[in-house]
């Protein structure tokens, strides 16, 4: 287990005094190297390395306005896309540090992920179709236009976080790593781990947390804000991978913010047992989910 500090938000200021008055300097650490991953072909052979760049390189795309407005899309979605968001989410409140990390989410393959078969659709789904599946379904809402500016500005962003990899190629990370799924959940256990780890950030009641200003830091776990009924955090095992992969938020001393290492498995499965079946809104069209069969053991109707 890597070792953890909760955000503490602490600054270290060292202050030196002179006949004209005090001043304040800080120590300003070397930024670590970008994040490097294998890119493989279909056969998991190596064929080259994918570099996560830096924001500041979207301004040399010919696009940029459109990266940058996709990128704020999916980082303030609430706020932004009122009438096709219903909970208090944002996109990033599950792909953490705007999609770029391993493990939480990413968005690094998703452009090449898609079009792909879907279990749950039970049919092959574009890029479209499953991001207008998470506002239905993770942001209790209603699609987006599939033709519309702000459609085309996410996938903008997707589009440039790619970097180029090939379409047959990916790299070499995961959206959310295993969690072992024989664990019998106690959701008992998941309460007071609930009450220990995940409260102070997500609300006593599941509620969430808002800034001064109402919009969304932490979004809630359930409720009528939350995710709903349909969405794969809903599900036990499913939200146990994001919980035991990515949470809680946490400072590092080896690894990045939002890369997890906190809970066991049994308390991931534990407390994502208690969470996810408390109430939140339903969601008609489920009856349409899983048309081949092969429902997952987790899902909740």
């Amino acid at each position: 287990m890597r070792k953890s500090f909760l955000i503490a938000g602490v600054a270290l200021i060292a202050m030196a005094g002179s006949a004209a008055g005090w001043v304040a300097t800080r120590a300003v650490p070397d930024a670590p190297p970008a994040a490097s991953f294998a890119v493989l072909d279909a056969e998991k052979n190596e064929v080259g390395r994918y570099v996560v760049p830096a924001d500041k390189d979207i301004f040399a795309q010919p696009n940029a306005d459109e990266i940058i407005y996709g990128k704020r899309l999916l980082a303030d979605t609430a706020r932004l896309l009122p009438d096709n968001v219903g909970a208090a989410m944002n996109c990033n409140s599950c792909h953490l540090l705007d999609g770029k990390i391993d493990a939480a989410n990413g968005y690094i393959n998703t452009v090449n992920f898609y079009p792909r078969v879907m279990p749950r659709a039970g049919k092959e789904v574009d890029l479209e179709t499953r991001i207008n599946g998470c506002f239905q379904r993770s942001m209790n809402g209603r699609p987006l236009d599939r033709e519309g500016r702000e459609m085309k500005a996410m996938i903008a962003y997707m589009e440039w976080l790619r970097q180029g990899v090939a379409k047959e190629h990916r790299v070499d990370i995961v959206n959310a790593g295993p969690v072992d799924e024989s664990l019998i959940p106690d959701p008992d256990n998941g309460k007071a781990i609930y009450a220990q780890k995940c409260a102070a950030c997500h609300g006593v009641n599941g509620e969430g947390m808002r800034d001064q200003f109402g919009d969304i830091i932490f979004p809630p776990l359930w409720g009528d804000e939350s995710f709903n009924i349909g969405a794969g955090l809903a599900r036990t095992y499913k939200a146990a991978q994001f919980v035991k992969w990515a949470m809680p938020p946490a400072m590092h001393l080896d690894g990045q913010l939002g890369q997890g290492g906190v809970l066991t498995d049994q308390e991931a499965v534990d407390v994502s047992e208690y969470f996810t079946h408390m109430p939140r809104p339903d969601f008609a069209p489920k009856v349409n989910d899983w048309p081949n069969g092969n429902k997952p053991k987790d899902a909740r109707y």
